[in-house]
């Protein structure tokens, strides 16, 4: 069996929540995400859910990020 690969760059955000699972989310394919009690168990199955996604004909999104500065009031002195 002949199969071909590509390598993509995709943006995975992670996050831990409140149960203390990491959660992955592709941002360029939407509604890919998944979650794992660790890293390494996240990352095989941010592999699967990638492959599936695009075996399931989805379509990769172009990913615009804007960095923006904004001040926020602090109510905490930060010497204290």
């Amino acid at each position: 069996m002949n199969t071909k690969e590509r390598e993509l760059l995709l943006t995975i955000l992670i996050e831990k929540d409140e149960d203390c699972y990491y959660v992955a989310s592709v941002a360029e394919l939407p509604g890919c995400h998944t979650q794992a009690r660790t890293m390494e168990e996240l990352m095989k199955r941010i592999r699967e859910a990638i492959d599936l996604y695009i075996e399931a004909g989805g379509e990769i999104q172009p990913l615009s990020v804007r960095r923006i500065r904004i001040k926020i009031p602090t109510t905490k002195d930060p010497s204290q």
